[in-house]
């Protein structure tokens, strides 16, 4: 598993039946425990994607926007997907090492559920 810093990448979405296109979505990385903290709090938009990385929940709590939220194992493949609006905890997924983030309705669009890959380029 390659060792990511804070910065801006791509991700890539793979369909989990392997069918139609990959998707290249904007990434911004947060690696550093003060990044991850950060995370999107006083944002009120988000170009693609943000990767939490490692983290295996989020909350939502003093966020201006509901998110989607993608949860996935250390093979970056997708175990859970949920939509939060904002002030939620979210709760631990036992099998999750990394967090995407996207605003509501953006993973969808991407194809993005349960099984489904993701690959994070630089």
């Amino acid at each position: 598993m390659a060792r990511w810093r804070d910065g801006r990448g791509e991700l890539t979405v793979v369909r989990g039946d392997g069918a139609g296109v990959p998707v290249r979505v904007p990434l911004e990385i947060a690696t550093s425990y003060r990044a991850r903290t950060k995370g999107l709090l006083g944002r009120d938009s988000l170009d693609g994607a943000l990767l939490l990385s490692p983290a295996n929940s989020v909350h939502t709590f003093r966020m201006r926007m509901p998110i989607d939220v993608a949860y996935l194992d250390r093979r970056l493949r997708v175990v859970a997907v949920r939509t939060m609006p904002p002030g939620r905890l979210g709760l631990p997924r036992l099998r999750a090492r990394h967090v995407l983030e996207a605003e509501a309705g953006a993973m969808e669009g991407w194809g993005l559920r349960v099984g489904a890959r993701v690959e994070v380029g630089l």
